[in-house]
Parts: structure tokens; sequence; C-alpha cells
């Protein structure tokens, strides 16, 4: 029987950081710029705006550190920022499933965000795909990426550190056992 086994997640390129925190900072400083200047002077309670757009930030940011990978006896589960994804291993189509490069394979490349969350180097929740297909995704390196078709026709892709584990031990659990 399988226990429950977390999957290393591909690490997030250096740069995804600053795709967050330089919109969030230059948000502040053009909002403190237009309070600085606003004649006569804004009430205290417009600086309330400052705080908050560092909250959101830090919010943000402690939801790009929420990627996981858990294989819990026969069902996976994809952690991804704010979403969500558990399917049972059977769901999954492991005939079709392939360890792959979005850098080759462009038309599985998530390219409109449908409810998700997405930056240069992250892509975590709901996207249509460039072949219009829907997936569920969890990528943070596109050069290897575990393509899981399921069997109502959605996908899965996800980036753990090393695929093919993953991928090996779906395999082994969706094999039929043996009889005694």
């Amino acid at each position: 029987m399988q226990q429950k086994h977390d999957y290393e997640i591909a690490p997030l390129p250096g740069h995804v950081a600053l795709w967050l925190w330089l919109p969030m900072l230059g948000a502040l400083g053009l909002t403190v710029a237009a309070l600085l200047l606003e004649s006569p002077a804004p009430p205290l309670v417009a600086w309330l705006t400052v705080p908050f757009v560092l909250a959101v930030g830090a919010m943000l940011a402690l939801a790009m550190r929420r990627r996981r990978i858990v294989l819990d006896h026969r069902t996976l589960r994809v952690e991804a920022t704010f979403y969500t994804k558990t399917l049972p291993v059977e769901s999954i189509d492991l005939d079709r499933a392939r360890v792959l490069s979005l850098e080759e394979h462009t038309d599985l490349a998530p390219m409109l965000k449908t409810n998700g969350f997405s930056l240069p180097g992250l892509k975590a929740g709901h996207f249509r795909l460039r072949n219009l297909g829907k997936a569920f995704c969890l990528v943070t390196d596109r050069t290897r990426v575990l393509t899981l078709p399921l069997r109502d026709g959605g996908l899965v892709l996800v980036s753990p550190a090393r695929p093919g584990d993953l991928l090996a031990t779906l395999r082994e659990l969706a094999a039929p056992s043996p009889r005694r």
C-alpha cells in the first residue's frame, strides 16, 4: 500500500519575485507621490492605501510559496498558490502521460489564464492552452513538465523536480495487482 509522499517541485526561477514586487513597489511609489502632491492635503485615511498595497504584495508572495504535489494512497493532490486539484489515480490516462518540454510542444503551453496565478516562470491554477484545451497547471520549469491527461478530457501540467519518478509511481499504482 502506497503511503503519503510529497514530491519536490522544480524550483522557481529567481526572477519570479521581481515580477511580483516591482509592480507592487511601483504602485506604492505612485500612490505615495500622488498623496504627497495632492493639494489640499489628503485625509489621513487616504494613507491607508500604503499598508494595503504592502499587505496585498505580502499575501501574493505567501501564495507563491504554496506549491505542493502529494500522492496519498491512490489520490494525487496538486496545490498551486490559491488552487488545489485532487484526483484519484484512476482518473488519469497514464498511457498518454508524458514528460516533455513546453518549449518544444508549444501547443500545450498555458496561454490564457481562466482562474489562476500567472507570472513569468510560474503558472498556477486553471488555464486554456495554445491548442485551446483546458488544463490545471503548476508549472515552474517549462523544460520538464509532466502532462497528465484526464479521462474526462482535461489535462494536468505539473513540474516536479523529478517528473519521471512521479510518473513511474503513478503507473505502478495503476498497474493491476497480481492475484495470489
